[in-house]
C-alpha cells in the first residue's frame, strides 16, 4: 500500500518555474517507477514524465521535454517535478502515480489527489 500526497502547485506567470513534490508513505515506494500526469479542464488526463525505480532512467512527453525534469529521492520517499519555462497551456491539475511498469503510463497502481498549477499569460 502506498499513499501519495502532492504539493508545490500554485499560480505563476508564463516563463516562471515551479517545483512539485510527491511524498509517499509506505515501505514499498522504491519498488515502483513513478510518474507525473496532468489533466486540464475539459481534457483527458495525459502523461507528463516518468522515472525508473532507482532514478536511472526518465521519460517525458514531447510537450514538456527540455522544460520539465523528474527526479526522486528514495531515502525521502519523494518524487519531484521541476517545471521551468512554464506556459499557459501547462495549466492543469498535476498528479503523481506509482507505476508498475516504467514503460507503461497506464500501469498506475496508486494515485495522489492532485495539485493545481495555473500559469498566467
Amino acid at each position: 500500500q502506498v499513499t501519495l500526497v502532492e504539493s508545490g502547485g500554485g499560480l505563476v506567470q508564463a516563463g516562471g518555474s515551479l517545483r512539485l513534490s510527491c511524498a509517499a508513505s509506505g515501505r514499498s515506494f522504491s519498488i515502483y517507477a513513478m510518474g507525473w500526469f496532468r489533466q486540464a479542464p475539459g481534457k483527458e488526463r495525459e502523461f507528463v514524465a516518468a522515472i525508473t525505480r532507482i532514478g536511472a532512467g526518465t521519460n517525458y512527453a514531447d510537450s514538456v521535454k527540455g522544460r520539465f525534469t523528474i527526479s526522486r529521492d528514495n531515502a525521502k520517499n519523494t518524487v519531484y517535478l521541476q517545471m521551468n519555462s512554464l506556459k499557459p497551456e501547462d495549466t492543469a491539475v498535476y498528479y503523481c502515480a506509482a507505476l508498475k511498469r516504467f514503460s507503461d503510463p497506464r500501469s498506475g497502481d496508486y494515485w495522489g489527489q492532485g495539485t493545481q498549477v495555473t500559469v498566467s499569460s
